[in-house]
């Protein structure tokens, strides 16, 4: 893939449009997770730097074309200027007079905010006139919304089309880090997939199982798997209407030479709570009355012993209900296990999506594993095999 990136233009005195991603999580006001704002400072402080004059783009929340008070990113402003050391107007719109006249003061190396894209309809219908308002406003536009890439969007897709257009730094590493992943990588893959339904990931394993030599599979996925092979799972959380689908995609990866790992021992309980009484079980023995609620130390250790062969690994979703002490403790085991494989220079790692990375995160390794994506849905259909309009958009 190629595309522009920050080393390719030069930004000083230029009117920056950068697309960032400030949807982030807030309770009574306040930003709950500021990952999101820690990731684009390179790219904003890189460009201010250099006298770019940097002016952000974000949606917020879901106001649907309507003017919602409790979706303005002036609430965002704060924690905003708190990690940017400095203040940032504010426009009251991403378009019109409000937003030229907060543009129009800025020197160089300056950095505002727009009012929330999605305030306006013509945000999500990538209305070719609104395109053009928001254009009005620069000479650049740079993306560094990676999460927000698989939305053909105005301010994520069409204005690629209509001013030169650039990956910033973190749309850059995430681009980078997928492509080692999956598109050129260091054999052998191991991927681990996991999450509660097959149902939601169907055409994440279709497409793996032609470009991994392990396909792991975990959390109440690897239960309809299991009972599609005819062994018994309680009440534990299973598609057992997608028996015939499971029995497909494992009769696809051994025509594709890809190996699907599967639990072979299992933390079983008889209630969904925290420190509900447990034991491990092997898969074959699991009562009637038995919730599988993570995979057990034997599971772990193949999963573990498996990774020390591979060079690459690309993980979406827990092994178990990692929420749910003591139930985390498979999770733990092997995030740990790739993290000081990374450290020690034998493995790549990248992993994305809101419960991996929080799964992660508990079990301090995200920090050590290659790259930790914070796209949710994008990082999903990348792994899919789809095309992402704000990436496409970008391709030199």
């Amino acid at each position: 893939m190629t595309f522009k990136t920050l080393d390719d233009v030069d930004v000083k005195g230029k009117r920056v449009l950068l697309r960032v991603d400030l949807n982030v999580p807030m309770e009574e006001g306040r930003v709950t997770d500021a990952t999101r704002i820690e990731r684009i400072l390179p790219t904003i402080n890189e460009m201010a730097g250099k006298g770019g004059k940097v002016i952000l783009l974000s949606h917020f929340g879901r106001p649907k074309g309507q003017r919602v008070d409790e979706d303005s990113l002036r609430q965002v402003l704060p924690t905003l200027e708190h990690y940017l050391k400095r203040q940032i107007p504010f426009a009251e719109d991403c378009i019109g007079e409000a937003a030229e006249a907060v543009v129009s003061a800025m020197a160089d190396g300056d950095v505002v905010l727009l009012e929330n894209t999605r305030f306006h309809k013509g945000e999500e219908k990538n209305d070719p006139a609104f395109v053009a308002e928001v254009a009005m406003l620069g000479d650049l536009f740079v993306n560094d919304a990676f999460s927000a890439a698989h939305r053909a969007h105005a301010t994520t897709e069409g204005l690629a089309h209509k001013l030169p257009a650039i990956a910033g730094r973190t749309m850059q590493a995430e681009l980078e880090a997928l492509e080692s992943a999956l598109a050129n990588p260091a054999r052998p893959v191991m991927a681990v997939v996991g999450g509660a339904k097959v149902s939601t990931k169907l055409e994440l394993l279709g497409n793996l199982v032609d470009k991994v030599e392990y396909l792991v599979i975990g959390g109440g996925m690897a239960n309809t798997f299991l009972a599609a092979q005819g062994k018994a799972v309680g009440k534990s959380l299973c598609e057992h209407d997608l028996a015939d689908t499971a029995r497909a995609i494992l009769e696809k990866a051994k025509a594709a030479n890809c190996t699907i790992v599967l639990p072979i021992d299992a933390t079983v309980a008889q209630k969904f709570e925290a420190h509900a009484p447990s034991h491990i079980v092997a898969v074959d023995h699991v009562g009637a009355d038995d919730m599988i609620l993570d995979v057990g130390p034997k599971s772990v250790a193949q999963v573990e012993s498996l990774l020390a062969q591979c060079k690459t690994l690309v993980w979406n979703g827990p092994f178990g209900a990692f929420e749910l002490p003591p139930f985390e403790e498979g999770t733990n085991a092997v995030a740990q296990t790739a993290a000081r494989l990374t450290v020690e220079g034998k493995l790549l790692s990248v992993a994305g999506g809101g419960d991996t990375v929080a799964a992660l995160n508990q079990a301090h390794a995200a920090q050590e594993f290659s790259y930790v994506s914070t796209a949710g849905g994008a990082f999903l259909e990348w792994l899919e095999g789809k095309t992402l309009p704000g990436v496409a958009a970008l391709k030199a």
